[in-house]
């Protein structure tokens, strides 16, 4: 972490911003009390639940629908 004064700022704001670029956190000090931290954003991976796709649960065999359907075929020949 970087701790600079306001005016070193203003003199050279290109660099300090791209030493944040590369990961670095600059404190910036008006009259020697910190007033500013410069980071970079993190970028989010994680996707909230609400927008990933929802469980498909799958079972080996006959299709549930199928098998309503079979049942009520006997259920007919009864």
């Amino acid at each position: 972490m970087t701790t600079i004064t306001f005016t070193e700022f203003r003199k050279n704001a290109s660099s300090f911003l791209s030493a944040v670029e590369k990961g670095e956190i600059i404190t910036i000090l008006r009259h020697g009390k910190p007033i500013a931290e410069i980071k970079p954003i993190v970028e989010e991976t994680a996707v909230p639940s609400w927008k990933r796709p929802g469980l498909r649960l799958v079972v080996k065999g006959a299709n549930l629908s199928a098998a309503i359907m079979e049942d009520r075929e006997y259920e007919n020949i009864l």
